[in-house]
């Protein structure tokens, strides 16, 4: 039996042998991933079997959507997760052509696969990559996952680092007046809501004043649910930021629904509760 990895669209082959995955330059497939240990797991391939190891990694490994302990063999359409990147294993019923080994961008992800050898090939121009929003969305949404459970544990500082990355470059995004999708935005700000919580920093909620403000509409619900859980424990919240960014609201009021509205008056209910500290 023939066993293929098949990752961003391309498949590997796995001949019988030992195929570590990790951020290490010394894997065969590394990945420059802040979630991704420097060793994080191996293949062990066999003409008839794979088994899968976590080699002690911080955030474990995941097959199909499951945490495994220690080890365990993994099968034709089984999908693994590492980090914040997916791929499945296959056994093609018969040969196809195998990209052996190849760099790729992958969003702000630049992920370095090497082979069982050190040939190495361009990715194929036929290749559609996968669109940059979707992937920046999927991104966001497993980094927020595992933050959310740092932030549980009371890792604020963890979960801290793991978003930075992201909500930088959101912000960047708007400040240049790039187009970027409105789902970004919503996730940028629930996940910075939060971490003004975790962390007791202002910049946090400054960083969703500014979000909005520069889409002049209101945040999310969630988002303001969770400003209002922060706002009486946070210092250091821009007022007058937070004003213009009411005024804005206030100036685009003829242009929103009902809960749009309703959203405004509870900003306006956030400002009232930061000017009266």
């Amino acid at each position: 039996m023939h066993f293929r990895l098949r990752y961003l669209h391309h498949d590997f082959e796995l001949p019988p042998g030992r195929f570590l995955i990790g951020r290490s330059t010394e894997c065969q497939l590394s990945l420059d991933d802040p979630l991704v240990s420097r060793k994080h797991a191996l293949l062990v391939v066999t003409p008839d079997s794979i088994e899968l190891q976590d080699l002690g990694s911080r955030n474990g490994v995941l097959v199909n959507d499951e945490k495994i302990s220690t080890s365990r063999d993994v099968n034709h359409g089984d999908r693994i997760t590492i980090g914040s990147q997916s791929m499945t294993i296959y056994a093609p019923p018969e040969e196809a052509p195998t990209v052996r080994a190849f760099d790729i961008a992958r969003g702000d992800l630049h992920v370095t696969v090497t082979a069982m050898d050190p040939v190495r090939v361009p990715v194929s121009e036929s290749v559609e990559p996968k669109d940059e929003g979707t992937s920046k969305r999927d991104a966001f949404r497993l980094l927020g996952g595992v933050a959310e459970k740092a932030l549980v544990l009371g890792r604020a500082e963890e979960a801290e680092r793991l978003l930075s990355t992201m909500l930088d470059h959101v912000m960047q995004t708007v400040r240049e007046g790039a187009d970027i999708d409105d789902s970004l935005i919503e996730q940028a700000g629930y996940y910075a809501a939060k971490l003004a919580g975790a962390t007791n920093k202002g910049a946090w909620v400054n960083y969703v004043i500014e979000l909005y403000a520069s889409k002049r509409k209101p945040c999310s619900a969630a988002t303001i649910d969770e400003l209002h859980a922060v706002f009486r424990k946070v210092k250091d919240i821009d007022l007058a930021a937070l004003r213009a960014y009411v005024d804005a609201l206030r100036e685009e009021a003829t242009k929103l629904g009902p809960a749009d509205r309703f959203l405004v008056q509870r900003i306006e209910g956030l400002e009232r509760l930061v000017a009266a500290q």
